[in-house]
């Protein structure tokens, strides 16, 4: 583990024109801070109120811009956390004293962005200066809002929502959210994609304080892992880093709540305070018991708080007179979180495959000493590996060999040929067993003396008599074919020491051979014990069939004629340039490509059309809809003032008014159904322009393979490009070609690129801002919401 270290706790000050310099003083080191409130006179003469309060923090940020902020706050938590080290950094304050401000930023601006996207920037920076090691980066959004948990990211088309409820759950590794997507990140455009998504599906909320008050606390996580590319160890490290903002704590009497935002409210300081109880806990080095599982803030953060994590707190405070005690609760809980202690450590994991790796390559050194060894005490045979086929088809023929009587003895060599040896004569049994069993099967047929129906058909053909003995029958050679007993056997047993496989063979291929039944071929004795053999009725399909040698015919092959090779162009002594090259693989081999490609990118086109037209059509009707409700609400105010009429019941209004509420109706209808269009043709777009990626894609790499048979290829190495050779086209790597003719959007793209003043570091984040922009989804159900067309058009309005 590693050591204990505390808590790092920092101030931001929120610039403001009214501030309380005579309240709030700052020390010279710039690392404390003075409260000074005045006495309340109304208590009386007698007035122990304290008014002095001073602060010692890590650091007091006044008037500071988001650059310092990180590099005094977040620089060195980051960095350390591609080392292996776990880091947590959280923005605490009341409501409207700028925490999403320190740790989002804004957004617009790329120079205001906050502490958030400057950690991504630099984890991918610092991934660039390690060619070494191979870094995997991974992003997770938490939302926690009245006391339920949320994932930003489940819009995403390849998220969706989650069936069951999300689960906080512990276990040795640490605190886990169940149910929360993390979604893996491999440039730093994706990470500001995946952070703006979630930006943008964040609760909001205003009230008298604050115009965009968070009402949620929010995780961001980054998570890391790094593998060693140069050393075989199979340890490697993981990392993640906590990026909370919290929700401000508010005092209902200065905020106005009421309604929904009452009851966030409410949440969040209650929250607030189990986090603030837990805080205390921790500083507290005699309490045994942390309350962790008091709220969700809490035992999401169980890890972070004191545990194997470095700790960062940016507390943001007014300077105003007005909130001078929401700021001094503010900074005792700072003073209160200086107290914790953590204990942050390498996270060092094993992985399995490496691992099995490294014990066959410390295997092979231990065999490669062995054999050392081996050579010195003149045991220069011995090998140590397993036995392939070779091997084991070797033994196999000693073994055959000592039972035959050709070999005195095998040569011990090492243990595993000692098994091989002993396995190989249980082989060699078995195929005997099954050879000689085969062997009768063909010539007899076995019936087992328990079955006595077998029994009774053999004696009424007349194969046996009455006390069970067999009847031979005469083979040509004054023998009968049948069972006789022991007692009229030889006395003198022939052991044969030729195989069983060997003997059947030998037999099989000598013609007028005597009976396999004779006590010089086969042995017979154990198996008449049990059963009883009845001669076949077909001795004639004896034969060969018990010889086991099979002779293999060699096939030659066939002679082929090789084709003729195709006759080629001449080829020029320099390569033509690529531009003029490519025009003319457009109009020969390429031209089927390229005819499907300038037709996928003509109706991408005429999408594009027709998606704008249907756009302009839907900001038409959207501007009739503001002027007939405009008409439509003079009339009812002129009404009213006129005095309202009604019969039965009934309001009873005027025709202009009835027909201004008639074409209200059906504007909104005309809207529904161009936006239903609108919704159809980006998803056509959407199709068409993956169908155009992939023939740029094909055609691309159709050109890289013909200019380099055309031109780049050697002559003399041609012919291993024909059909049916080891070498394919296309499996010779080249530099990357031309591109394609560029369309506006392309053009444009460019020169953003080449225009944006704050330098290329910018571009990713721009262009994950657009990205995200372009993909808000139009809701006709939401009343008043403004949303950005995709095609550079006016924003619009959505009703019911």
């Amino acid at each position: 583990m590693g050591t204990r270290k505390k808590v790092q706790a920092f101030v931001r000050v929120k610039p403001t024109d009214d501030f309380a310099h005579d309240m709030i003083k700052y020390g010279d080191d710039n690392k404390s801070i003075d409260i000074h409130l005045k006495k309340d006179t109304r208590r009386g003469v007698v007035n122990n109120q304290q008014t002095d309060w001073s602060f010692k923090l890590d650091g007091v940020l006044h008037d500071a811009t988001q650059d310092l902020v990180y590099e005094t706050v977040a620089k060195d938590a980051v960095s350390q956390a591609l080392d292996g080290y776990n880091g947590t950094i959280m923005c605490y304050g009341q409501t409207g004293a700028g925490k999403t401000y320190t740790m989002t930023g804004a957004t617009e601006n790329y120079k205001h962005r906050g502490i958030l996207p400057r950690a991504l920037q630099q984890v991918f920076r610092m991934i660039e200066e390690r060619p070494t090691h191979a870094i995997t980066v991974r992003v997770s959004y938490l939302e926690i809002y009245n006391e339920n948990l949320f994932d930003l990211l489940s819009t995403l088309p390849y998220v969706g929502p989650s069936v069951s409820p999300m689960t906080i759950v512990e276990n040795p590794q640490g605190v886990f959210i169940k149910g929360l997507s993390v979604h893996l990140t491999s440039q730093e455009e994706d990470a500001f994609s995946l952070l703006f998504e979630g930006e943008t599906n964040r609760i909001i909320a205003s009230h008298t304080m604050n115009k965009n008050s968070s009402r949620s606390h929010c995780i961001f996580t980054i998570y890391v892992e790094a593998h060693s590319r140069t050393l075989s160890d199979e340890k490697y490290i993981t990392s993640k880093i906590n990026l909370v903002d919290l929700a401000g704590s508010e005092r209902l009497g200065k905020t106005g709540s009421e309604g929904r935002v009452l009851k966030e409210a409410t949440y969040i300081n209650k929250s607030l305070s189990f986090l603030e109880q837990a805080i205390i806990a921790l500083g507290d080095q005699k309490r045994d018991h942390i309350p962790f599982r008091q709220c969700k803030l809490t035992h999401a953060l169980k890890d972070s708080l004191g545990g194997n994590c470095n700790m960062v707190l940016v507390t943001n405070i007014y300077g105003e007179a007005a909130q001078l005690e929401e700021t001094l609760s503010s900074l005792k809980f700072a003073s209160r979180m200086k107290l914790v202690t953590t204990e942050p450590a390498i996270n060092e994991k094993y992985d399995a495959e490496r691992m099995v790796k490294n014990l066959e390559k410390e295997l092979a050194l231990l065999k490669q000493e062995l054999a050392i060894h081996d050579s010195l005490s003149n045991r220069t045979l011995v090998n140590y590996d397993p036995m392939d086929e070779i091997q084991i088809a070797e033994i196999n023929s000693q073994v055959r060999r000592y039972l035959e009587g050709t070999l005195d003895e095998i040569d011990i060599i090492n243990l595993r040929q000692i098994q091989e040896v002993f396995n190989q004569f249980k082989v060699v049994l078995s195929q005997q067993e099954q050879e000689v069993e085969a062997a009768l099967r063909r010539k007899y047929t076995l019936i087992d003396k328990n079955d006595f129906a077998a029994i009774s058909a053999v004696q009424k053909a007349g194969l046996m008599d009455a006390e069970g003995h067999l009847v031979g029958e005469p083979d040509g050679q004054s023998f009968g074919l049948g069972v006789a007993p022991f007692s009229i056997k030889p006395g003198k047993k022939i052991k044969s020491k030729k195989t069983g496989k060997e003997q059947i063979s030998t037999s099989a291929r000598k013609e007028g051979a005597s009976s396999p039944g004779s006590g010089k071929d086969l042995d017979v004795g154990p198996s008449v014990s049990k059963t009883q053999l009845i001669p076949s009725s077909k001795d004639g399909d004896i034969k060969d069939m018990l010889s086991r040698d099979r002779e293999t015919s060699s096939i030659e092959p066939l002679p082929s004629d090789s084709p003729k090779e195709e006759s080629r162009p001449i080829r020029p002594s320099t390569p033509p340039p690529k531009p003029v090259a490519f025009e003319d693989f457009k109009n020969e081999r390429g031209s089927e490509i390229n005819r499907i490609f300038k037709e996928n990118k003509s109706i991408l086109n005429e999408r594009r059309k027709r998606a704008s037209e249907t756009t302009q059509r839907i900001n038409a009707i959207k501007q009739e809809i503001d002027v007939t409700k405009e008409a439509l609400n003079f009339q009812k105010s002129l009404r009213e003032k006129q005095g309202q009429y009604e019969n039965k019941g009934l309001m009873i209004i005027d025709e202009e008014e009835f027909l201004l509420i008639l074409k209200l109706k059906d504007l909104k209808k005309q809207y529904r159904n161009e936006y239903q269009e609108l919704r159809d043709l980006r998803a056509e777009i959407q199709y068409c322009q993956r169908l155009v990626d992939q023939c740029r894609n094909r055609l691309l790499m159709e050109f890289d393979i013909w200019y380099n048979e055309s031109f780049v290829i050697p002559e003399e190495i041609q012919t291993a490009l024909k059909i049916g050779s080891s070498i394919r086209p296309g499996m010779v790597p080249v530099s990357r070609i031309v591109s394609l003719g560029e369309d506006d959007q392309d053009r444009f793209s460019q020169l953003q690129q080449t225009v944006l003043p704050e330098g290329p570091d910018s571009i990713s984040f721009y262009n994950a801002k657009v990205k995200t922009e372009q993909k808000v989804v139009f809701l006709p159900d939401a009343v008043g919401q403004g949303f950005d067309l995709e095609y550079g058009m006016t924003a619009i309005l959505c009703y019911p």
